[in-house]
C-alpha cells in the first residue's frame, strides 16, 4: 500500500501523536483476551502481563514502529487449573518459550480505519497479524492507544486440547506510553 499523504492524515478520525519515542508503561497497559472453551459453549476471558515495549512515532506516521513483549507465563483467567494447563508444555510451553513478542511492520489507513500489521511470535513461531486501532489519545507526553486483533492459535503450533479449547482468540490491547525524546 502506498504511503499516505499529509492530506489524508488531516482527515483521520484518530489524532496523530507528536513524533518521538514512547516507552510503554506495563503498569498502565493491559493485554486482555476472549475465547471459548468446552467445545465452544463457555466464554473465557483473561489477561497477559505486558513486560515492555516501545512506540516510535515517525514522520510520516506510516513509518512508525511498535515493539512489545508479553510474559507467556502471565496467562491468567481466574481458574488456576486452566492457567497451569495453558502455560504447560501442552499449550504455550512458557518454560521453553517465555516471551510472546510483536513487532510492527506497517501502519496503514483505509478510509476511517487505521491498521497496524506486524509479526507476532508465539511458541517460537512467527506469523503476520493485523490489528485494528480503535482509539488513540494524546495528553501532553502521554500516548494511549487501543487495538484489537484475532489470533488463530493453531497457526502458532499451539494445538493441544483441540475442541476443548477454542482455536481463535480475540486480543485487546490498551497501551499507555510516555514520550522519552524528540524525533
Amino acid at each position: 500500500m502506498d504511503a499516505m499523504t499529509q492530506s489524508s492524515l488531516d482527515h483521520s478520525p484518530l489524532p496523530v501523536p507528536p513524533a518521538g519515542r514512547y516507552r510503554i508503561d506495563p503498569d498502565r497497559s493491559a493485554v486482555t483476551f476472549r475465547t471459548r472453551h468446552l467445545f465452544g459453549l463457555g466464554p473465557v476471558r483473561g489477561t497477559f502481563a505486558l513486560r515492555e515495549g516501545v512506540i516510535e512515532v515517525a514522520h510520516p506516521v506510516t513509518a512508525s514502529r511498535v515493539e512489545a513483549r508479553v510474559a507467556a507465563s502471565s496467562f491468567r483467567t481466574g481458574n488456576p487449573a486452566r492457567d497451569a494447563a495453558v502455560v504447560s508444555a501442552r499449550l504455550l510451553d512458557a518454560a521453553a518459550y517465555p516471551t510472546i513478542a510483536f513487532t510492527a511492520t506497517a501502519l496503514t489507513q483505509e478510509q476511517d480505519q487505521w491498521r497496524i500489521t506486524g509479526d507476532l511470535e508465539v511458541h517460537g513461531v512467527s506469523r503476520p497479524v493485523e490489528a485494528a486501532i480503535g482509539a488513540v489519545d494524546v495528553d501532553g507526553r502521554t500516548l494511549t492507544a487501543q487495538a484489537r486483533l484475532g489470533v488463530d492459535r493453531y497457526a502458532f503450533g499451539v494445538t493441544g486440547y483441540r475442541g476443548l479449547a477454542a482455536r481463535h482468540l480475540t486480543i485487546e490491547l490498551r497501551l499507555t506510553a510516555e514520550r522519552k525524546d524528540q524525533a
